[in-house]
């Protein structure tokens, strides 16, 4: 949902919208042919971990955009892979404020934190520094199981 969002602000804008459920793609892809934005974003179901391994999508994107879609250290193995160095990962966040994002566990994979955006809702901003190394994401199902930190 947050791709579409974003086309509707930014009407200029292209998109990859990345999901591995069959229902949510569906979705999307229906969305965008009744908002006439087919030609704007392609839907893609993949896991994330896949894809950060595709080269179709590796270090391909200024900004990656996450619904929270898992904890801070799966998200953070999972997206930083998809960014060109200098790239924006902007994550949702709970309401209250935690520290969840460790300097020292995003370093591993080229990512630092830009700040906090905070207003109706709260969304954490991190910067690609540098690529991610190769060695992530690890395979489906281990970032989840083996977290960075």
């Amino acid at each position: 949902m947050p791709g579409l969002v974003l086309l509707e602000v930014w009407p200029g804008s292209r998109a990859v919208l990345l999901d591995a459920n069959e229902r949510r793609t569906t979705f999307l892809a229906e969305a965008l042919t009744q908002l006439d934005w087919a030609d704007r974003a392609e839907v893609v179901r993949l896991r994330a971990e896949e894809a950060g391994r595709d080269g179709r999508f590796r270090a391909m994107f200024p900004a990656v955009v996450a619904r929270g879609f898992a904890s801070p250290p799966v998200t953070a193995e999972c997206a930083a892979p998809l960014l060109a160095v200098g790239g924006t990962l902007v994550v949702s966040e709970p309401p209250e404020e935690v520290r969840r994002w460790p300097v020292e566990g995003l370093q591993r994979v080229g990512l630092a934190p830009a700040g906090v955006w905070a207003g109706t809702a709260r969304f954490q901003v991190l910067v690609q520094l540098k690529l991610c190394p190769a060695t992530y994401p690890r395979r489906v199902g281990i970032p989840a199981k083996r977290p960075l930190w």
